[in-house]
């Protein structure tokens, strides 16, 4: 079963899933599966109280703007990070191209942890719009990129334990992903 970590600020949030895929139509030479962690920047949104002031908030977890998958392929040794990239254009909900890059997979969770503590240069690069996200966004994402980052580190170790990142079964799907992102 996979696990989900949500870090919400004003208008957006940080949302981590371990994940395991087997891509439909993978890039030649690397057919293999694929385990690892996802993480998104999704925008948030707050809902109006259904009932007294202590009824639960609705809130809803939309659109990313922005994805990293920490992955790797499940026949290559643990911490090989070979199939670790991000996706730094999104189309609505589609994921842009796989985009490489040599310092990501190198030192992943340096990588991240700086382009987290950069919310304003990430949301740049991706072309969103930066009136859709407020000054509390970018230092409350800024304060907390350590403990998103230890998030993600800890999850990893539970993907190399065998605990994360599995399949629901042994069989041969050619198409599968399991993850909540």
């Amino acid at each position: 079963m996979p696990v989900l970590y949500l870090f919400g600020f004003e208008r957006i949030g940080v949302a981590v899933s371990d994940i395991y895929f087997v891509d439909p139509d993978p890039i030649p030479g690397q057919e293999s599966a694929e385990r690892g962690v996802r993480l998104e920047i999704r925008r948030l949104e707050s809902g109006e109280l259904k009932g007294s002031i202590y009824s639960a908030r609705p809130i809803t977890v939309d659109r990313p703007l922005w994805r990293i998958d920490l992955l790797e392929s499940v026949d290559s040794p643990p911490g090989s990070f070979n199939r670790t990239h991000h996706h730094p254009s999104i189309d609505g909900w589609e994921p842009g191209p796989r985009v490489f890059d040599t310092e990501l997979s190198g030192e992943p969770l340096k990588w991240l942890s700086e382009r987290l503590a950069d919310l304003e240069g990430v949301l740049e690069e991706v072309g969103f719009d930066r009136s859709e996200v407020s000054p509390a966004d970018v230092a409350g994402l800024r304060d907390r990129a350590p403990e998103i980052v230890d998030t993600v580190g800890r999850l990893l170790e539970r993907i190399r334990a065998g605990e994360l990142g599995t399949p629901p079964d042994a069989g041969s799907a050619t198409s599968m992903r399991v993850s909540w992102l």
